[in-house]
């Protein structure tokens, strides 16, 4: 499944969306991780982690609900899993608490962007209102977007 192509079925769209579900289940997971597992962060870092845990719950019970309203099959979690670990490496390991946030939060930045524009990019009709799909994905991008600037102010106060 490519982002560099446009978007041309319910059935793709449903598969692309699907694989931002797993992305950000990642990303909740990691996060809620390190700031329940690791002993030495300071309040500042472990206050961002678990809220980047919770955003990251929003965004993919958005997700779903835009899954829900299209038209289409949708695949297991496993195959997407699959997928999610083989396009976005969700399964490194980083050196660091931050660094790891920060590739988590740039991950799921140009995901979305690659997905708006591969759905900017066709003309399909889709089950679901495209406007409503975008205006939520560019929303979650945003906020994907915020989150990679608060780590990275966090990191540069850190040098």
């Amino acid at each position: 499944m490519s982002l560099r192509t446009p978007v041309g079925s319910d059935h793709q769209l449903a598969r692309l969306l699907q694989i931002g579900i797993v992305l950000e289940e990642v990303v909740e997971a990691r996060a809620a991780k390190h700031a329940a597992e690791t002993e030495d962060l300071d309040d500042e870092t472990k206050e961002l982690l678990e809220e980047a845990a919770t955003e990251s719950a929003d965004h993919r019970q958005r997700l779903e609900e835009l899954v829900a309203e299209l038209d289409a099959e949708t695949i297991g979690f496993e195959e997407i899993q699959r997928l999610v670990e083989e396009q976005y490496e969700a399964d490194q390991d980083f050196d660091g608490v931050l660094y790891d946030q920060l590739c988590n939060e740039e991950t799921a930045y140009k995901f979305y962007d690659d997905l708006i524009e591969a759905i900017e990019e066709t003309d399909t009709a889709f089950s679901i209102d495209r406007e409503h799909v975008l205006s939520t994905l560019r929303e979650l991008r945003a906020e994907e977007k915020e989150g990679v600037e608060e780590v990275t102010e966090l990191m540069e106060r850190r040098d």
